[in-house]
């Protein structure tokens, strides 16, 4: 799943899709909300989080601000910050007067999403940060495709955000400058990557950049040749100078200070980053876990799966040890594990989608009305990023919900993997909670948008196991590539931590997730990269879909056979993406309810 670059960590992409109220077919941004005085402090957020991040509203369909770019200097995020917490303050304050339980609980969401925004304070990303997976090279070559107004007026909004880029990256260049003179640094190993993104960006002549024939493919006016003329003119006197200035400080003021071996490549190697960490673990878990309790539960997690892929390469294979059907699996010396062709892999991820999408009303009883569709990952971003991500639909059929499949290098693209990613990525996964989410009409704005990654990625990844009861995957082989994906993401509790909380290098993250895991090296070094730049945010998928399964065994034990998995589902999803205690709560109603009526029955 893929966050929407310009947006703050808490607001995540894969939610944020529908229509504010200044977009068409528009909706309360309070709707649900009864307290006046809570009603204004959740206008006055979702004013504010549009204002602040435009490239978000655009996406919403809010147009007020499509000519203009998030501001990146430090002094904003600074100011930003010190807003979030007025907010806060503000939420807290008025915590004893709400009086309702839909007002409470929407209270409860938003002081999570408020406390999760301002504790990036304490981590100082802007000043060291570099990831290959969000930089002004993905940001930039995003911002056609991010456009909604396929005409003159877009067209026109286009080219003064391409105007605002150079100042944008030239804060980016200016926030690395500070952090050097404070002595912060990224590692070594992933400023050389976003300097390879750079490199291959700045190659070809600027004419041939993806940033102009996208805007060919996505704005209807650059058919115009005076138009393509007047965005080339911007790129190359403008964009290109920034770029090549940020690339300058990479290399010469980043690498010479960068952290390498024997350093410490995550938070561990940073002042502040106990701290960070801590609120990082509470914003993606919203609970309160030590990463010693976490790297631990991972432990478990990953013991258990893996003697699962033992008994499944012994049984399919004849393998006798986990290290042989990794080995195995890696080698692709048998036809059914690789992909062969980058068209194959579009072409299975078609096919597993429409499989999915027959056999999910069996199991919700709500499905969207947002349809889904498969993309390839471009190729500026394809070989630095992960195996696959979603992106949300723009609601009123403006844009689908898109599954993007990796396929750079199509021989190392596992085939027996291919349905657990789709399953994961779009139904009945990702597309499908949040699809549902967007419609949820009668939830205020920032509940049908927010992006708490505990349940989005939790929920995905139980979606994986669904599918299984679903009768999805075709074969044994498919099973052994869902747990191979189950075990990826159970690693996840290990590595995170150890590179965050435990001082682990680079390499030491390489050999567990090699020795735990079949994914192939490439994507693990990718994996690594992604876990290093983006602290804690590899901790939901697991304990979200540990909290799932664990509410879902509990309904089933007290219903018996009054438990329905239909409702259990809908149950599950009618508020949007939750924290871990409001989902309790939820499911803890819902078999309230439906253990009276079973008693009442009898």
């Amino acid at each position: 799943m893929r966050r929407f670059v310009a947006a703050s960590s808490t607001i995540l992409a894969l939610a944020c899709a529908g229509p504010s109220q200044h977009g068409k077919n528009a909706t309360s941004d309070t709707n649900g909300v009864d307290d006046p005085t809570l009603a204004r402090l959740v206008q006055d957020h979702w004013d504010w989080t549009l204002a602040n991040y435009p490239e978000l509203a655009t996406r919403l369909g809010d147009h007020r601000y499509d000519d203009r770019l998030t501001d990146e200097s430090w002094a904003a995020h600074e100011k930003r910050w010190n807003e979030l917490r007025g907010l806060l303050a503000r939420a807290q304050a008025i915590a004893g007067g709400v009086t309702s339980d839909r007002d409470r609980v929407t209270l409860e969401l938003l002081k999570e999403e408020l406390t999760g925004s301002a504790s990036e304070a304490d981590c100082l990303f802007p000043l060291w940060s570099l990831s290959a997976r969000g930089n002004p090279v993905t940001e930039l070559n995003y911002l056609p495709q991010s456009n909604l107004l396929l005409d003159a007026q877009g067209s026109a909004a286009l080219l003064k955000r391409y105007e605002d880029a150079a100042r944008q990256v030239r804060a980016h260049s200016e926030n690395l400058r500070l952090g050097a003179s404070r002595g912060y640094f990224a590692n070594r190993e992933s400023a050389s990557r976003v300097l390879k993104m750079l490199d291959e960006q700045l190659a070809p002549p600027v004419e041939d950049w993806s940033m102009v024939s996208d805007a060919k493919r996505f704005v209807r006016a650059s058919s115009d040749r005076t138009y393509d003329a007047r965005l080339i003119g911007i790129l190359r006197e403008q964009v290109q100078p920034a770029l090549q200035e940020y690339r300058s400080v990479i290399q010469d003021v980043v690498l010479p200070g960068a952290r390498r071996p024997p350093q410490a490549v995550g938070l561990s190697g940073l002042p502040f980053g106990e701290a960070c960490y801590r609120g990082r673990v509470r914003h993606f878990t919203t609970k309160d876990l030590s990463p010693d309790e976490i790297h631990q539960r991972g432990l478990e997690e990953v013991e258990r799966i893996n003697a699962e892929m033992q008994r499944l390469g012994r049984e399919l294979f004849g393998l006798e040890t986990l290290e042989e059907t990794l080995s195995f699996l890696r080698s692709g010396s048998d036809p059914r594990l690789m992909f062969t062709s980058k068209e194959e892999i579009t072409q299975k991820a078609e096919a597993i989608l429409r499989r999915a999408n027959d056999a999910v009303p069996s199991a919700f009883g709500r499905l969207p009305k947002a349809r889904c569709e498969v993309r390839e990952i471009p190729e500026y971003e394809a070989p630095f990023t992960t195996v696959a991500y979603y992106r949300q639909p723009v609601p009123g059929d403006v844009r689908p919900g898109e599954y993007y499949v990796n396929t750079y290098a199509p021989q190392t693209r596992t085939r027996y993997e291919a349905e657990a990613l789709a399953f994961h990525e779009a139904v009945p996964g990702h597309h499908l909670q949040i699809a549902i989410a967007q419609e949820l009409s009668d939830l205020p704005t920032f509940r049908r948008h927010l992006g708490l990654t505990f349940f989005v990625e939790g929920w995905a990844l139980y979606a994986e196991k669904l599918a299984a009861e679903l009768g999805l995957y075709s074969e044994q082989l498919d099973h052994l590539g869902r747990l191979s994906f189950e075990a990826w993401r159970a690693a996840r509790l290990v590595v995170d931590t150890g590179i965050h909380a435990l001082g682990w290098s680079r390499e030491e993250a390489v050999r567990y997730m090699m020795s735990h895991t079949a994914l192939a090296r490439n994507n693990v070094d990718n994996e690594i990269d992604r876990y290093i730049v983006w602290p804690g945010q590899a901790l939901a998928y697991k304990l979200g879909e540990l909290e799932i399964l664990r509410l879902r065994k509990r309904a089933q034990d007290a219903l018996g056979d009054g438990f329905d998995l239909k409702t259990f589902h809908d149950v599950v999803l009618e508020g949007g993406a939750v924290s871990a205690d409001i989902l309790e709560e939820q499911v803890d109603a819902w078999v309230r309810s439906a253990a009276s009526a079973q008693s009442k029955g009898r």
